[in-house]
């Protein structure tokens, strides 16, 4: 925390008159009045997680993964993906899931799924979805190469599929890939962010996630992404989806806690990638986070502990071991 304190104050002080000092006691009153008191952790590992895994898991196991995640305590957990087999084929028993989660002793808990068109909305709503999620980009060549369409020509599709959700009562939650930087174009700028936010915010995206899609941010410019995005969406409906290649994702969830986000996406085991972004590592792990905020005093609502065993599960239908440092080191401790 002692970096995190004197950012705080380094950015007091810019603003502070020559004769006022700070005490210690006021340097931490700062820090505690800057972070949310509760977080709210959208579960993508199911999903996000899976798709870009060349295991092919069986959907007993899918739901079985699920199962286990809502037990933790999540309350958002993405369930699966109504896109075309041929694109990706790990999501290809999408009806197959959703009709076994449907049975789940979990009222409360939600489960939305990724839907890429009107098609994709239908056939998630046949099948009983409650809340979908559309994902656009701030990179114009990774639009290209994610959905096969422009910027303009994606949020162009995302109408018709906003109206038909409405009119269904159906919940959309909307991504925004690449908002730091992209793997062909290099640096986003911060305004092309927010402009696709803002737009996707107003066409009735009850929530807009902002994803660092490679993980190359930093916590300078996730701030700096962020200060854009504020102007146009409202904080509280704003969250953060953070990639940890560089091993920047809690530090970049700490900065966007500390500008008021209390919403962020994660995926147990550190499951993930991007078929469309080369380099992109898994998402920041679950565990991960929950262990940084649990020590920070910040509730989420979640068990650690069930959250380490069901990555465990996953990960040894992975055949692997589990991406997340938190559940290797209490593994390793229990053993």
């Amino acid at each position: 925390m002692a970096a995190v304190t004197s950012g705080i104050v380094r950015r007091v002080l810019a603003l502070r008159p020559q004769s006022l000092s700070l005490s210690p006691a006021s340097v931490r009153m700062i820090s505690s009045t800057s972070l949310p008191v509760k977080v709210r952790i959208v579960e993508v590992g199911p999903r996000d997680g899976l798709q870009n895994e060349k295991v092919v898991v069986p959907t007993s196991v899918k739901v079985e993964f699920i199962s286990r995640l809502a037990s933790a305590g999540l309350t958002h957990v993405e369930a699966t993906s109504f896109v075309s087999p041929k694109w990706v084929p790990q999501m290809s028993d999408h009806k197959e899931v959703m009709s076994a989660i449907t049975t789940l002793p979990y009222p409360s808990v939600s489960y939305p799924v990724l839907v890429p068109n009107i098609k994709g909305l239908q056939a998630a709503v046949e099948c009983g979805a409650k809340e979908v999620a559309i994902f656009g980009a701030a990179s114009e060549s990774f639009s290209k190469k994610n959905i096969n369409c422009s910027i303009e020509e994606s949020l162009k599709r995302f109408e018709p599929v906003l109206s038909l959700a409405k009119q269904s009562g159906v919940k959309v939650r909307g991504y925004v890939s690449c908002v730091v930087g992209c793997p062909y174009e290099g640096r986003i700028e911060p305004k092309e962010v927010a402009r696709v936010a803002k737009i996707m915010y107003e066409m009735g995206c009850y929530e807009i996630s902002l994803g660092d899609t490679i993980g190359v941010g930093t916590p300078g410019t996730i701030q700096a992404m962020l200060e854009e995005v504020v102007k146009v969406v409202p904080l509280n409906r704003l969250a953060v989806h953070c990639h940890d290649t560089y091993g920047q994702a809690l530090a970049n969830i700490l900065t966007a806690l500390q500008m008021g986000i209390s919403v962020v996406d994660s995926s147990t085991a550190g499951l993930g990638g991007c078929p469309y972004a080369k380099g992109a590592s898994g998402n920041v792990s679950t565990e991960d986070v929950v262990y940084m905020l649990h020590g920070m005093g910040i509730q989420t609502g979640t068990s650690l502990e069930k959250l380490v065993e069901a990555g465990k599960f996953i990960s040894s239908h992975l055949n692997r071991d589990t991406m997340s440092r938190v559940g290797r080191a209490l593994q390793a401790k229990a053993a």
